[in-house]
């Protein structure tokens, strides 16, 4: 983690004890909170909640925002001390987290790491890959992206069944309804994808930016290569990793080039200028613009956007 950071969390923290000792806590009209980091954690617990109103619910990245940028605010931090369920992806990337959870009292929250709920895989290079640099080589690096695999979604989404039917035993057959169905949606997701890849001509993506769906490719067989790993934090690929990811398009004849959302779309671009492929999202649904927001997008809406464009990279 960097000093600025660093510097930043214990800032917020000392504005914590601040606040809290003037009694100035967020209000939230009485209700229990829960706290997600992220846009599949909000949307699993959204889903699994369905019309009840027991709960307020809260994402701390805000809809259009890039987590790797992503700095608490002391209004944050006192949500997550006051909060009954805490929902974050774990990783590296959320060490922010450990510094918090560390300066607080937990015992009375419920608390989901979404990578520990799954088999978390490491990252990896593949052929063409632009190499980044780390702070700790050797620490391993594990990719945080967990939900990207409808079978991960489904156990990511019972676990936090568990946490809310603990924190509110008197719909707890509520939930479990509202989480089998889920559940039984996610399921038919999978069987989907599953007959995608089955049917398909190719079994290789590109990807011509980060590539943050690697628990996806696992759970289907599928091949990939990209210009950075999933969790890089760079944005401008070299020309050999370019010159190599035309090359790959070219030879495998590959019609579609993937870029994930808040891309800036430039690598993918340029592959797709020199081979005649076709530039298309993948969402990786780590977050949704403003828009898409309001307009009620959903991890099974994004997902579903996923299949039609995976259809077309592999036929």
């Amino acid at each position: 983690m960097t000093k600025k950071l660093c510097c930043v969390i214990l800032a917020a923290l000392i504005c914590v004890t601040a606040l809290c000792s003037c009694g100035d806590i967020p209000e939230r009209g009485g209700k229990p909170l829960i706290v997600c980091t992220v846009f599949p954690a909000y949307d699993f617990a959204r889903q699994i909640l369905g019309d009840t109103d027991n709960f307020e619910l809260m994402m701390l990245l805000k809809p259009g925002s890039e987590v790797h940028s992503f700095e608490p605010s002391p209004a944050d931090i006192i949500n997550i001390k006051n909060c009954e369920i805490f929902i974050y992806t774990g990783g590296e990337s959320d060490e922010w987290v450990r510094n918090i959870l560390n300066s607080i009292d937990t015992s009375g929250i419920e608390i989901i790491s979404m990578i520990d709920c799954v088999d978390a895989v490491r990252e990896e290079l593949v052929e063409g890959m632009e190499e980044e640099a780390e702070e700790n080589d050797d620490a391993p690096q594990y990719d945080e992206h967990v939900w990207t695999s409808p079978v991960n979604a489904q156990k990511i989404t019972r676990e936090i069944y568990g946490a809310i039917a603990k924190k509110d035993e008197s719909s707890r057959d509520i939930y479990r309804a509202n989480t089998e169905n889920y559940v039984s949606l996610l399921s038919d997701l999978d069987g989907k994808f599953r007959e995608t890849v089955e049917n398909g001509k190719r079994g290789t993506l590109v990807f011509g930016d980060r590539f943050p769906i690697r628990y996806f490719t696992e759970e289907y067989g599928l091949t990939y290569y990209a210009a950075f790993p999933g969790c890089s934090a760079e944005t401008e690929a070299d020309a050999g990793t370019v010159a190599f990811l035309i090359d790959k398009v070219r030879a495998e004849q590959i019609p579609v080039v993937f870029y994930p959302e808040m891309s800036n779309m430039k690598v993918a671009v340029t592959i797709c200028e020199s081979t005649g492929a076709e530039p298309m999202r993948f969402n990786s649904c780590h977050n949704v613009t403003d828009d898409e927001f309001k307009q009620g997008a959903t991890y099974l809406s994004l997902m579903t956007e996923n299949l039609a464009a995976l259809r077309a990279a592999l036929n």
